[in-house]
């Protein structure tokens, strides 16, 4: 387990957010004993606890991980209850600080009202038309003239499998803050879209000519191989080339670059008009990245998981500032954050979270961190 999930799982336990599998985890990495002296260091540090660590009721301790166990799902504590029970001691004398932070008024947060997220819908531009699309609804999409190009199927539009022999026509997808999706394009390739994204892309794609679409946001992309037809992501800044592979492009406005991360295959960047002199290849591993008003295309070597793990509902901060933290919390949730702290903005988190609820998040700043926040319905200000 590496530290920083550990730190998670701590984190979590403590905040009562762990699930039974985090649970069964933490126990299992708590049977080390230099894991107990960094849990131990952990608790200390983040939750200023230290005169209690060597100074607790392990008796009521016990009780509230029995308690906690006892509360899980049935069956899942008639096939695990031995197990958890057996590394309950090893719990015990770690959470020196777990019973005093949950009883001390000295660190104790007060109460925070729940988040109201507001809730938007995903568009689909069908010419002059457009409609919303809701997740959880199956159905037909229909052109102007009622002939069906393709079907929603809850989180995916997956179009009618054909190439064309007459003009392009285009739709545009428009993805709100605070959802996903994902559009199957006529070709097989299929489209990661993530919050606050738009997608311009022909309902089928014409023969003999490259697979054009246009991506502004962030997309994860599944390409159909076909040589002949070359697929390409036109963005503001930069523009991807590929046959078959699989891709990650991150063109928010608000970014001060535009980054394109290979996961697997081969793609091309280049700028503007496409040369022999002006193109950058990249390898599985590596990430290219244009700045605004830039001409150079740079690459470095990179964990693709950094950047690919929101298709799955995660989030990953690393070396993030605050500020950029949470403008992908915008984004993820569909709130507003106003940081009133500026100092704040400029320091730098490493973090993760698995489809955690908003409140968890803050509640991990808070905890972890110290960071003073009030929420008034889809408005967070931090003090």
């Amino acid at each position: 387990m590496t530290v920083k999930k550990s730190e998670r799982l701590i984190v979590k336990f403590i905040t009562n957010q762990a699930s039974q599998d985090e649970i069964e985890q933490l126990t299992q990495w708590l049977k080390e004993d230099e894991n107990q002296i960094v849990f131990k260091d952990f608790v200390k540090t983040n939750y200023a606890i230290d005169t209690a660590m060597n100074n607790f009721d392990s008796t009521e301790v016990r009780k509230q991980l029995s308690d906690r166990i006892r509360n899980e799902n049935n069956v899942f504590y008639k096939r695990r209850f031995s197990s958890y029970y057996k590394y309950a001691a090893i719990l015990i004398v770690a959470l020196g600080g777990f019973y005093f932070y949950n009883n001390s008024d000295a660190v104790k947060q007060p109460k925070q009202n729940k988040v109201i997220p507001r809730q938007d819908e995903i568009v689909l531009q069908l010419g002059t038309e457009s409609q919303n699309l809701k997740l959880n609804e199956a159905r037909n999409i229909t052109d102007k003239d009622g002939n069906v190009i393709g079907r929603q199927e809850k989180d995916r539009l997956v179009y009618t499998k054909a190439y064309s022999d007459g003009a392009l026509v285009y739709n545009t997808i428009r993805i709100p803050y605070g959802k996903k999706f994902e559009v199957q394009l006529s070709d097989g390739t299929l489209v990661h879209l993530n919050a606050g994204t738009s997608l311009r892309y022909p309902v089928q794609f014409v023969k003999n000519q490259n697979r054009q679409v246009y991506l502004l946001g962030e997309a994860f992309f599944e390409v159909e191989k076909d040589k002949e037809h070359p697929f390409n992501v036109n963005t503001q800044n930069v523009n991807v080339e590929v046959l078959g592979t699989k891709f990650n492009v991150d063109t928010y406005s608000e970014n001060i670059s535009t980054d394109v991360v290979l996961v697997e295959g081969k793609v091309s960047l280049y700028k503007d008009q496409k040369t022999k002199e002006n193109q950058v290849y990249l390898k599985p591993g590596e990430k290219g990245s244009n700045e605004k008003g830039q001409s150079k295309i740079t690459t470095e070597q990179v964990n693709t998981e950094y950047y690919t793990a929101w298709v799955k509902g995660s989030l990953v901060f690393k070396n993030a500032s605050f500020d950029a933290i949470i403008k992908k919390l915008e984004r993820r949730y569909n709130v507003t954050f106003i940081n009133r702290n500026k100092t704040l903005g400029r320091e730098i988190f490493n973090a993760r979270f698995d489809n955690e609820p908003i409140e968890v998040v803050l509640k991990y700043f808070s905890d972890s961190y110290a960071i003073d926040y009030d929420i008034d319905r889809d408005r967070i200000t931090i003090k």
